[in-house]
């Protein structure tokens, strides 16, 4: 599966960019591929939390956002890290394209 310019590779279970692979640990090759089958789509905490961690009930705790920083500081590797985006009412999506990304940044800052 493409993740913009990134590949994600299900045997590996790992993402790969420009033949170099992420080396994804398990939790985040999973929040990844999740956010990657709705790009542009926004995926709420419980959702993430529900089909990902396969929790039903919702813990206190900062593991989700704990994964999402790491995922984005290995994407940050490889000048990905505009992919996954928090989005504004809670949650996370991945980004379309960097164009995409700069223009709803854009827009968030004049609406706010």
């Amino acid at each position: 599966m493409a993740a913009g310019p990134v590949t994600l590779d299900l045997f590996h279970r790992d993402g790969k960019v420009e033949g170099r692979w992420l080396g994804l640990h398990p939790r985040e090759f999973k929040l990844f591929w999740r956010l990657a089958e709705t790009p542009g789509i926004p995926v709420s905490n419980g959702r993430l939390m529900r089909e990902v961690w396969r929790l039903e009930h919702l813990p206190e705790t900062n593991s989700l956002a704990v994964h999402v920083s790491r995922l984005r500081a290995k994407l940050a590797v490889a000048r990905c890290d505009w992919l996954v985006r928090t989005h504004p009412e809670g949650g996370y999506c991945l980004a379309t394209s960097p164009a995409a990304e700069a223009a709803a940044e854009k827009i968030r800052v004049h609406c706010a």
